[in-house]
């Protein structure tokens, strides 16, 4: 079932298809402000451990990918 097919939800189960969007819904949103969280510490510790010469062959990626997991979970 994907989202673009539009189907009608029978009267007597509407209530039940009602709970199952909420909680889509909230699951969904708590998955984007996990992962804009964690996006945001990666990138720090990238940036920390960049810091040193030797560490900057980890950080630099780790940024890197902090970054984009910040920004998939924006878009």
């Amino acid at each position: 079932m994907n989202p673009e097919s539009k189907q009608s939800v029978p009267l007597l189960l509407w209530p039940f298809w009602a709970i199952g969007q909420l909680l889509l819904f909230i699951i969904n949103l708590t998955g984007r402000l996990v992962a804009g969280v964690l996006g945001l510490v990666l990138m720090i510790v990238g940036v920390v451990v960049s810091l040193t010469v030797v560490g900057a062959i980890i950080g630099i990626p780790l940024a890197i990918f902090g970054f984009m997991l910040m920004i998939r979970s924006l878009f």
